[in-house]
């Protein structure tokens, strides 16, 4: 998606692969909007186990969550109690395990970039769709003057079949 018109960012966390937190407990959840909907919606006759599948999807404390900075105490965060507990994931998603796996989510975060930085097609391009009769395939060419790139996304688990021209230069940002 780094190859679409605007400016891309990366989202609190999402440089490492960080995913929301499923406390077990609401008692963990420190966002004053998550309490309230949960009182609100569970006087209301909505299921605990109904309400904890929202908020593990929905609350603002998602993205409220120490960083994961390694698989020490507290995700080597702090020495301290943070005001959130930290995401009990954090001894397989950390950054000093991103940074020493070359095929991590970081290392392809600052390859996007880099290419975005490299080729000015990406960034000032022209945005055509294509294939856009697909249910699984999200592609569009990127052109201007000088260059003409086509960007293929398969959002299925199935590998596609679509007609491409034969001069296509393939070049393979995830494999």
């Amino acid at each position: 998606m780094h190859f679409l018109k605007g400016t891309p960012y990366i989202y609190q966390g999402e440089e490492i692969g960080m995913t929301n937190v499923k406390f077990d407990s609401l008692d963990d959840y420190r966002d004053i909007e998550t309490l309230n909907f949960y009182d609100v919606k569970t006087s209301a006759g909505v299921s605990h186990e109904h309400m904890m599948g929202a908020i593990h999807t929905n609350s603002r404390d998602n993205s409220r969550t120490p960083m994961q900075w390694s698989a020490d105490n507290q995700a080597g965060f702090t020495g301290g109690e943070p005001w959130i507990k930290v995401n009990p994931n954090y001894r397989e998603i950390n950054v000093a395990d991103a940074l020493s796996d070359k095929d991590s989510i970081f290392y392809h975060y600052q390859h996007l970039i880099a290419l975005r930085k490299q080729y000015p097609v990406i960034v000032y391009g022209e945005f055509i769709p294509v294939f856009e009769d697909s249910d699984t395939i999200f592609a569009y060419i990127r052109q201007d003057e000088d260059n003409k790139i086509l960007v293929i996304n398969n959002f299925s688990d199935q590998e596609q079949k679509l007609p491409l021209p034969e001069q296509l230069q393939a070049y393979l940002v995830n494999p």
